[in-house]
């Protein structure tokens, strides 16, 4: 969410930053009529303050001459209009502050200054680590996984219907495994608390990370309560905070949780519907930082590395892609998106996007800190990423490391959960 003053003061940065995403046609238009709201709220409040002062001089001047046992009428009369004049100035500005903030709420993110402008096309590949596979022979996971007695994606498809995986067996350790190894990486390694979170949150927690309103139709929501099932962890992690003031000293915070992740996937029909590549529910590890505005490029750094180093870990070939603006989410002012290849289905999956928030979510959580007990609170700025979502990187486990005889090997830092040297 942005300061009215951004919209106010630096209105032409704000329309830069949208035409740079490509969305200047969508939100031009909205710039403008915040601008005018925001000039309508000021001039509401500065007449409502006018009218409550002149109300007040009536009511002195009535209690003066009814102690002088004079006639008040005039005056009782004054403050009575004054009165009506406040509360229908009170509605509409009311009715003006809901819209501006509907607009300020749905406003997209500045992106930084070295996001490039843009749609996909413009995403630039800033490094990589391993050799991909040659793709001949390489059977793509939903037939080794199904072969191997892991998947059974005709009983998901069954009991909850399309985008629903069941693991079985090995399948199924290898989910946990997944979990413990990451969980397990990141607080003993990388200096993450661990946390276990709800896995339905209220409206307030989507709107504080940027979820809603725009992000309405993928999420599943409960008939008969107010609650949401989380997309991501980064929903109840980052609102842990929300409302709050933090001390200086406690920054950066690192959080680090587990959890299964509801997405309805609404638009995607026909995309990707093959295997583990996209459903409505998987599970995932995120990663999440609190920190300073100084800091927050170094952190988000810094994080990027975390959730490298479980690929390098998992010895699968990955690279990292700096998304231009218009492939940018929302909320975020710049995302890296790590990708990693599957060789049986011959494509670049993407199993996290490590994204630098700035204030933006902070803003629309009240999530402040006080810099010395003397200065005025400012917002943190926070960071998230996923490290990593598991679905593609369990096709990707298969697919990478299947062998000649159809078993997979697997990979030296899973075995000690995995229990396992190889997958038969």
């Amino acid at each position: 969410m942005h300061d009215i003053r951004v919209v106010r003061d630096e209105a032409d940065a704000l329309r830069a930053a949208m035409q740079r995403r490509g969305k200047l046609d969508t939100f031009g238009p909205r710039i403008d009529r915040a601008q005018l709201l925001d000039r309508e709220r000021r001039a509401a409040i500065q007449a409502v303050e006018e009218r409550k002062a002149a109300r007040n001089v009536a009511s002195q001047e009535v209690a003066r001459l009814k102690k002088a046992k004079e006639n008040a009428d005039e005056f009782v009369a004054r403050s009575r209009t004054l009165g009506d004049e406040i509360a229908e100035i009170e509605t509409g500005l009311t009715a003006t502050e809901t819209e501006l903030d509907a607009i300020l709420l749905e406003l997209p993110n500045m992106t930084a200054a070295d996001v490039p402008a843009g749609d996909e096309s413009a995403n630039i590949v800033m490094r990589s680590w391993g050799t991909p596979r040659p793709v001949d022979g390489v059977k793509p996971h939903w037939e080794i996984g199904e072969a191997l007695g892991l998947l059974d994606l005709p009983r998901g498809a069954k009991i909850s219907g399309s985008g629903f995986v069941v693991y079985r067996g090995v399948g199924a350790r290898l989910q946990r495994a997944l979990m413990n190894f990451m969980l397990d990486l990141h607080t003993t390694e990388h200096g993450y608390s661990e946390t276990w979170v709800p896995q339905f949150v209220n409206r307030a927690s989507m709107t504080g990370t940027g979820q809603l309103p725009k992000f309405e139709e993928e999420l599943y929501a409960l008939r008969d309560d107010a609650l949401y099932a989380v997309p991501t962890a980064e929903v109840p992690v980052t609102n842990l905070f929300a409302g709050e003031i933090l001390d200086a000293d406690r920054l950066p915070i690192a959080l680090t949780a587990f959890s299964a992740c509801f997405r309805r996937e609404a638009g995607a029909a026909g995309k990707d519907t093959r295997g583990l590549l996209r459903l409505h529910q998987f599970e995932k590890v995120e990663l999440v930082r609190f920190c300073t505005p100084e800091t927050a490029m170094a952190q988000h750094e810094l994080l990027t590395g975390h959730a490298e180093m479980v690929l390098q870990r998992l010895e699968l070939p990955y690279r990292v892609l700096l998304l231009a603006a218009g492939d940018t989410g929302a909320a975020s002012s710049k995302t890296y998106d790590l990708e990693v290849f599957a060789p049986g289905v011959g494509k670049w999956l993407e199993v996290s996007s490590c994204s630098n928030f700035g204030d933006f979510q902070a803003r629309r959580a009240s999530i402040r800190f006080r810099p010395t007990p003397n200065e005025k609170p400012q917002f943190v700025h926070t960071i998230n990423g996923s490290g990593l979502a598991f679905a593609r990187v369990f096709a990707s486990l298969l697919e990478h490391h299947q062998t000649a005889d159809g078993s997979v090997r697997v990979p030296e830092a899973l075995r000690p959960y995995l229990g396992v040297d190889v997958i038969r």
